[in-house]
């Protein structure tokens, strides 16, 4: 998608925060009327969209309805239950507001949300073009905007380009990342097993089940253009025959049973990847026990434990369909050094231990913004890292600039994206693989796969999980990719906001844990990748994990939401994590545990059973965090809440 020269004019670099400023309802509802005229103004055209469909069909409706008692009656109980729904929701979680810092959650986009809204009266159903003619198209483009940002290839009109779709969330995005690697890596199995004449496959099952991604996936091609090269019932019978060798059709057992020489496939993943993943494994039968777990190092995939992993597979004969790195965990934001995990899928490619690498980019996929010229090019860390104070390091750097190498990633356009939850987005470096997952059904997909990348995907049930998506989701994604398109000048300067937060809340913090020495231990446990920073508190004097503990818990009462209390009672909201040894490293984990003068536990039999240690965990991703126009900084005011609420705590019973 082209970025307009306006675009870039009104948010370039220097320019006004006047354009950032209207592009949120705002923490005050400062933007109340421009969304208002939005939703009025489309809503009635919508209205006048239905009465100029067939002027001449009469109202079904009459006008003398809305005089009459059951008319009223149900509008009086209407009113009155949307009047309760109004009153529960005003116990929500203040998400819009720069006081909260705990989940990944935060303002809604404007033009997303407006575009949402715009958009639902019309119902869309994204599952073929048949259903929604507009938004399935939007979507198409919004996954082709997200294969730019990646770097991913995103021109349809050239071989390879990338795919993407939304999903309901990163969890759908995962799985669909699984079942696509399954389908590619048991693909040139089934053709062996099928034997078409002349035609040149792996010497055994073993090669064709570890062929490199690419390797398996221009055999996709290949066998495409052999089919295409039959007469049409030659073609069925061999479509047919490849297609009842499939493990999709199969199954798990009846595959693995017929091909002996091969067995389930391990996937590998780093420690603190997503519960989503164990998910994923149990729902595609790949079962929980394939499922192995990566140790890291400084909160980060360790790429020595990972060879280890790998080389051990390789001896014991064991396939490995996927290696899942984090581009920004959920507990701490870390981000995985996906260029030392390509690299090492590229090794083992070549040593005959094929498999695929998907990044879960779910939180920090935005992120990548920062790094892109309008053109699409990657900036050098110098040009990023002009702009902040320590971000990013040249290892945060060399994740993002080795995205395009990936086969396939996860990113939420809910989170980092700020589109409204229900939009999450599975990316695949090239579209071909997707014609391994298509399913078809009669009644909703009339047409026969076209050649052209637009027309195939207009069926996009065919290749998706779900059987029915929401159009109004991708309306709210596409129009927000436009009037922010995904680079540094544009959507970035979103993240850019936060993180310069972020290095204030360091600074802030480094100052605090000075202030308050007399009273409490503090410190932030590990410089932070992404828009997640933590904070590891002890009082003064204690030396036990376990009382650490349960005075972060305390804290911890006082910043999360109480259903049951008037919301203005709470001054901030956070979020809390459990931070372990064998996550952090054992050299970190004791050197923090020094620097909080809290005592090992030595009463575990293993380092790697040792208690964990209760820290707050702060999500900084309003971008009014520190609000220059009024001179107001919740960084600071943050901290000074601490610093009055602590004493308290240490000592729960002197509270009044």
């Amino acid at each position: 998608m082209k970025h307009t020269a306006e675009a870039q004019r009104v948010l370039a670099p220097g320019a006004s925060d006047a354009a950032l400023h209207a592009c949120f309802l705002g923490p005050y509802g400062e933007n109340d009327s421009l969304l208002e005229k939005l939703i009025v103004e489309f809503f009635r055209d919508h209205v006048y969209w239905r009465r100029n469909f067939h002027p001449e069909d009469p109202p079904a409706i009459p006008t003398r309805a809305a005089t009459q008692p059951e008319y009223l009656a149900f509008e009086a109980r209407l009113r009155r239950e949307l009047h309760a729904l109004s009153a529960a929701l005003k116990r929500s979680v203040p998400f819009h507001s720069p006081r909260y810092l705990g989940h990944m959650a935060s303002d809604l986009l404007l033009p997303g949300l407006a575009a949402q809204i715009l958009t639902l009266p019309y119902n869309p159903n994204n599952v073929s073009w048949d259903a929604a003619p507009v938004t399935v198209d939007l979507e198409i483009q919004v996954g082709l905007q997200l294969a730019r940002l990646l770097g991913y290839p995103s021109d349809p009109a050239r071989s390879p380009c990338a795919f993407g779709h939304l999903t309901s969330g990163g969890t759908l995005a995962n799985i669909q990342a699984l079942r696509l690697a399954l389908s590619l890596k048991a693909f040139p199995v089934a053709l062996r097993a099928a034997r078409p004449p002349d035609f040149a496959l792996p010497d055994d099952d073993w090669a064709a089940f570890n062929l490199a991604a690419q390797e398996a996936t221009s055999l996709i091609e290949r066998w495409e253009r052999r089919l295409a090269e039959l007469a049409p019932s030659e073609r069925r019978y061999w479509r047919n025959a490849v297609e009842r060798e499939r493990i999709e059709t199969l199954g798990h057992v009846a595959f693995f049973e017929r091909h002996r020489q091969i067995e389930a496939p391990l996937v590998l993943a780093t420690a603190s990847a997503h519960y989503s993943w164990l998910k994923g494994m149990k729902l595609l039968g790949l079962g929980a026990q394939q499922l192995r777990t990566i140790a890291q190092r400084h909160l980060h995939l360790d790429l020595d434990a990972l060879d280890e992993a790998l080389h051990r597979a390789q001896q014991r004969h064991e396939p490995v369909l996927m290696t899942v790195c984090v581009l920004g965990t959920t507990e701490f934001g870390a981000i995985d050094p996906i260029d030392g995990v390509v690299e090492t899928r590229n090794r083992y490619a070549d040593e005959g231990l094929g498999f695929c690498v998907h990044v879960d980019a779910a939180w920090g996929g935005y992120l990548a913004t920062l790094f892109r010229n309008p053109d699409g090019s990657l900036r050098t860390r110098e040009e990023v890292a002009a702009e902040f104070a320590r971000f990013p390091s040249p290892r945060v750097h060399a994740a993002f600039a080795a995205l395009h190498r990936t086969d396939s990633v996860t990113i939420d356009p809910h989170k980092l994206g700020y589109i409204s939850y229900g939009a999450g987005a599975f990316v695949c470096c090239d579209h071909r693989r997707m014609s391994l997952l298509a399913v078809d059904a009669d009644y909703v997909f009339t047409e026969p796969p076209a050649s052209d990348y637009q027309t195939r995907y207009r069926q996009l049930g065919r290749y998706i999980p779900e059987g029915s998506k929401p159009g109004a989701l991708a309306a709210a994604v596409y129009v927000t990719h436009r009037l922010l398109p995904l680079d540094h000048l544009n959507f970035g300067r979103l993240p850019a906001r936060t993180l310069r937060a972020v290095e204030a809340f360091v600074t802030r913090a480094q100052r605090f844990c000075e202030e308050c020495a007399n009273f409490v231990r503090a410190c932030v446990p590990f410089p932070p990748d992404s828009n997640l920073v933590c904070l590891a508190l002890n009082p003064a004097g204690n030396r036990s994990i376990a009382a650490a503990n349960a005075f972060v818990q305390r804290l911890y009462d006082e910043l999360r939401i109480d259903p049951n209390g008037p919301l203005q009672l709470r001054e901030f909201f956070g979020s809390t994590t459990a931070l372990r040894m064998e996550v952090l490293g054992a050299d970190s984990w004791r050197q923090l545990l020094d620097t909080l003068h809290l005592a090992p536990d030595t009463s575990e039999a293993s380092e790697h059973s040792a208690q964990p240690l209760l820290v707050l965990r702060h999500t900084l991703m309003n971008p009014f965090l520190i609000d220059a126009e009024n001179g107001v900084n919740y960084v600071d005011r943050y901290f000074d809440f601490l610093s009055r609420t602590l004493p308290a705590l240490i000592a729960p019973d002197s509270r009044s």
